[in-house]
């Protein structure tokens, strides 16, 4: 049977003590805190920027309807996955300091398969969120096999022919108009038919 959880009879499932339910800030206790959900709290942490800004990344990466004080076993795979990536990129916020004194961070960020387990709605997010890294100077390099990724790409290094042992040679690369125009490419035929949509 699956597990079932019961909320608390002392605290109602807030997870604080009555103790507590006196001390608020902005009107909410801790309890009415942690039930906020990611876009909600993006608001309502507007004095901290850094809180505000992982907010908003929750937010950006599809994830804003999930509350600050929900639990990690109930997310889905493509949840998982997405607050994975909002933990590497909000590494990469600018710090008060750095912001105070004009300190531009420039990040490389690695990703492989990070649409992996997402939605279309959510991919579409993704690559928003992406666009929004290199407009803010960082270099994001993404070994990828969504044909919306890839579409959306500055630069394309396509590898093969094939995969395994029968890959590992540079087929193409350059940036995306040039791949549609190459013959020898197993992906140029898709992402053309992808691009006339």
């Amino acid at each position: 049977m699956a597990d079932s959880y019961l909320p608390c009879d002392s605290c109602g499932g807030s997870r604080f003590g009555p103790e507590l339910a006196d001390i608020t800030w902005k009107g909410k206790n801790i309890g009415q805190v942690l039930q906020l959900t990611f876009d909600e709290a993006a608001v309502f942490f507007d004095f901290h920027s850094q809180l505000a800004a992982i907010c908003q990344l929750m937010a950006d990466c599809g994830l804003g309807y999930l509350t600050l004080g929900q639990s990690s076993p109930t997310l889905s795979g493509g949840e998982a996955q997405r607050l994975k990536l909002v933990t590497e990129l909000s590494k990469g916020l600018q710090s008060y300091q750095e912001r105070s004194r004009g300190i531009a961070i420039r990040n490389l960020y690695l990703l492989e398969e990070p649409t992996i387990g997402l939605h279309l709605s959510d991919c579409e997010k993704l690559i928003k969120v992406l666009h929004n890294l290199v407009d803010q100077g960082h270099t994001v390099v993404v070994i990828e096999h969504h044909l919306d990724l890839l579409a959306e790409a500055d630069y394309i290094l396509e590898l093969g022919p094939g995969g395994g042992p029968n890959g590992g040679e540079i087929l193409y690369q350059g940036e995306l108009a040039g791949l549609l125009k190459v013959k020898g490419s197993p992906t140029a035929p898709y992402l053309r038919e992808k691009l006339k949509r």
